[in-house]
């Protein structure tokens, strides 16, 4: 797999339609799923049956991390060294950005990865909240989630409008102190048509569509609102095309951006799946596949780069629901599934094609720097596919010669899975409060000071610089995760090892509600 995700193939539509068409005329099997390649089973699991209590006890530990990374006026606070913080958050431009959530270890509020954390939130919700349910989860997963959407909806405050940023990152990263005692400056950042941000407006919009399908049936008028915000975010996303690391080149050394096409078929994807629209569909076929897809090439899924979730995405339109779908966009979504089957056929291990990207303890290893984000994100999409071939009885996935089965894609994510939770060379948890031997000295501020601590900004560095394991538990963190040789440094100034941060937990969230049990997944968002 490649870690260049955003550069465009080129290809042309028509010569790629003409193609798909001769593929059509010599064999069924592109255009009938069901037959040869993916034959069909003759049932599929129901409501959820039994619990894996290991996996039903570690997603009760993750998503606690999300009210240790809460901002604002703390509501039923359930963590004891937390309390209000960043109340005055969008004050100097009359706006109420108290509330979001911190992304890592530190105090910065960055639009990007947090309407990232949403979206993967949103989708945990919309494939398993029947899992989160049965384990009484799924209410805190919906209130974090809303924790983050009520600040989306104050940072857009019109429609070519977006505060993408809270807190100066220079300013921020001169401090070590609890978020709760936070005395410097923290101005906030927009993009708006004369500096864009097509990037993360789209992932905003992806944010705000997906949501509003998570909260459709519970709160209607809160899940219209999130659509009207997406459909004016995806607008303004489109028509002012623009990366926001060229407009705003300060966030480079934080969350750089490599392109934005991968952001826009995301946020187009998940809008057809919240209106039923089909211009969002032709949008991500026939209008921007070719410039943005890169069909046939598996790239890997994080927070810079949404293809290789929304071809498994658009792949859920393909296997459950294409009856009024036209010829031409049908063709694109099939690109888009053959394109997913490359990525999961790269996860399998004794694929034909399997990536060469892991450790010799088959975790799947793409960076240095937070490397379980592409383990976890990798795994979480191979549990979703599988069960997309389970309800629609789809039997087998082929990979250059040899057949897969759905069970074969979950026993690579549970693989992943347990490497996390201990199963690894170095014995050691990844997922921090679960079970006996996990990180000690986190790279988070909250956690590494105590509550009675009366440091600020600068003297508050001697925690940092502490030999003592951090006074508070940062429940439900997970880490970056081991080098390559599968060590692991526990140590507070180790950040490329031990910062966790929100994303991580979200793509975790998923992964272990997809795990906890065996059940079919629903058609249709809507």
């Amino acid at each position: 797999m490649e870690t260049e995700p955003k550069k465009s193939k080129g290809w042309c539509w028509w010569i790629l339609v003409l193609a798909i068409a001769a593929m059509v005329v010599a064999s069924a099997t592109l255009t009938i799923w069901s037959n040869g390649r993916h034959s069909k089973v003759s049932s599929v699991p129901g409501r959820p049956g039994k619990i894996a209590e290991n996996y039903a006890d570690a997603l009760k530990i993750a998503i606690q991390f999300f009210d240790i990374q809460k901002s604002g006026k703390l509501v039923n606070n359930k963590i004891d060294w937390r309390g209000d913080s960043g109340l005055e958050d969008g004050r100097e431009e009359m706006l109420d950005l108290s509330k979001g959530m911190y992304d890592a270890g530190d105090h910065m509020k960055f639009g990007f990865p947090m309407a990232f954390t949403a979206t993967v939130l949103s989708w945990a919700i919309l494939e398993y909240g029947d899992h989160m349910k049965a384990v009484k989860q799924l209410g805190n997963a919906q209130a974090s989630l809303k924790w983050i959407t009520d600040y989306l909806i104050n940072a857009h405050p019109s429609p070519n409008l977006l505060y993408i940023q809270v807190g100066d990152p220079e300013l921020d990263h001169e401090c070590w102190e609890r978020p709760e005692a936070m005395t410097e400056k923290r101005p906030v950042t927009q993009v708006n048509t004369s500096f864009p941000g097509t990037e993360v407006a789209a992932e905003t919009a992806a944010a705000m569509a997906s949501a509003s399908l998570v909260f459709k049936k519970i709160n209607s008028s809160y899940s219209n609102l999130l659509l009207k915000h997406a459909q004016q975010l995806f607008t303004f996303a489109d028509t002012n095309r623009g990366s926001y690391s060229v407009s705003i080149p300060q966030v480079q050394p934080y969350y750089n951006s490599t392109g934005y096409g991968d952001e826009l078929l995301w946020a187009a994807s998940w809008l057809f799946h919240a209106t039923r629209d089909e211009s969002y569909l032709r949008y991500v076929t026939l209008q921007n596949g070719d410039a943005f897809a890169r069909w046939g090439t598996p790239t890997w899924f994080c927070w810079d780069d949404k293809l290789a979730g929304t071809q498994v995405l658009l792949s859920r339109v393909n296997f459950f629901d294409t009856t009024e779908i036209s010829n031409e966009e049908n063709i694109g979504l099939q690109m888009y599934r053959k394109t997913a089957e490359a990525v999961i056929c790269g996860l399998l291990p004794d694929s034909p094609t399997a990536t060469s990207s892991r450790t010799d303890g088959g975790l799947i290893w793409v960076t240095e720097w937070n490397p379980l984000q592409h383990s976890v994100a990798s795994a979480f999409l191979a549990v979703i596919y599988s069960d997309y071939m389970l309800t629609s009885k789809t039997e087998t996935l082929y990979c250059s010669g040899k057949h897969y089965k759905p069970a074969d894609l979950r026993k690579f994510a549970i693989s992943q899975t347990e490497y996390v939770l201990g199963n690894n060379p170095m014995n050691m948890c990844y997922l921090v409060g679960y079970g006996s031997n996990y990180p000690q000295y986190v790279h988070h501020r909250g956690a590494s000071i105590p509550v009675d601590a009366e440091t600020g900004c600068h003297d508050g560095f001697k925690w940092l610089e502490s030999l003592d394991p951090n006074p508070n538990l940062a429940v439900g963190a997970l880490v970056g995760g081991p080098f390559l040789n599968e060590t692991y440094i526990d140590s507070r100034n180790n950040t490329m090892q031990g910062e966790p941060s929100t994303y991580n937990s979200a793509l975790l969230v998923g992964l272990l509600s997809g795990l906890l049990t065996s059940s079919s997944v629903v058609s249709s968002f809507s």
